[in-house]
């Protein structure tokens, strides 16, 4: 489309999961409870971690971490949607759009980055246990910590900033209930060539990567647990890494189950609603994984509660 045939477009149109007007009271309570639920959920993680000195380790503060994530990852998107729907309204600025995309970027990458160096944790502690105090030391968490804010704060800022090079033709209509990056690059009506190589350049290094680190660590955890002889052994070295393997499987399972679904169908409908998996329903699981799997988060909850 030529440039001087364009309008660009200051306001931007949610359709959301459903048009149906009968379905809005019911989404917006089920999305309000799912919310609340991973908010409290998490929280409560994160507040036992900190009130029970016994849970002062390498572990648990990359766990607290992980909690404060999926509530600022799931804060990012719900609220908006919850308003829009209670104010029978789907406009939203294209400065509150960028702002969306950038923080929904920001925390997905961190969620990323803090499950690999969880699972690396997990590595080191079953397979070097005679060294793990010395190489996750507090400086080399820290430092792990930072770079994962660093690289997902990097990655997100450079696609936003990618994202104010496109001009979009008003109106614009996303078929989703958040401003989604790759729908944001695919209604653009200028040349977006640029975009969805940065796209699949940063995915290649930036998910990649890490999922080829979880996958490499749990090998070796697998194999090292084997040679334990005793079945007690095995059962003991399997629970201090059974959550989180949950909490991994649940994260790129539904993540890859959204992406194989939106290439297998032309009805961007049908894929924000499989993204629902793993914008809000796997946040709101994870509490409730580490919770129940995890003996020593159980207790800290019971003296949290009492």
């Amino acid at each position: 489309m030529e440039s001087g045939n364009q309008t660009l477009a200051s306001k931007f149109i949610l359709l959301g999961l459903s048009q149906e007007a009968r379905l809005q009271p019911l989404l917006f309570w089920l999305f309000l409870s799912m919310y609340l639920i991973t908010f409290i959920g998490n929280l409560l993680i994160i507040l036992a971690i900190i009130m029970d000195s016994h849970l002062h380790t390498r572990m648990y503060s990359f766990l607290s971490n992980l909690s404060f994530t999926d509530i600022c990852f799931t804060s990012t998107i719900i609220p908006k949607m919850l308003l829009n729907i209670q104010m029978q309204s789907k406009v939203i600025t294209f400065e509150g759009c960028l702002s969306q995309m950038y923080f929904f970027m920001l925390f997905a990458g961190l969620d990323n980055f803090l499950l690999t160096v969880m699972a690396y944790d997990r590595f080191v502690a079953i397979c070097h246990p005679l060294h793990y105090m010395v190489i996750m030391n507090p400086k080399f968490c820290g430092v792990l910590l930072i770079a994962s804010w660093l690289l997902s704060i990097l990655d997100s800022l450079l696609h936003t900033l990618m994202i104010l090079r496109l001009s979009f033709c008003t109106p614009v209509e996303i078929p989703h209930f958040f401003c989604e990056l790759n729908q944001m690059i695919q209604l653009a009506c200028s040349d977006t060539l640029l975009n969805e190589l940065v796209l699949y350049l940063a995915a290649g290094l930036l998910d990649i990567i890490p999922l080829t680190g979880i996958l490499f660590s749990y090998s070796k955890i697998i194999a090292s647990v084997l040679r334990i002889s005793s079945a007690s052994g095995k059962c003991k070295a399997f629970s201090t890494c059974g959550s989180h393997l949950s909490v991994v499987s649940l994260f790129y399972g539904t993540g890859l189950g959204v992406y194989l679904s939106s290439a297998a169908t032309e009805n961007p409908r049908e894929s924000a609603i499989a993204s629902v998996m793993y914008t809000v329903v796997t946040p709101m699981l994870n509490p409730f994984i580490y919770s129940l799997r995890n003996k020593d988060i159980k207790q800290a909850l019971v003296k949290l509660f009492s």
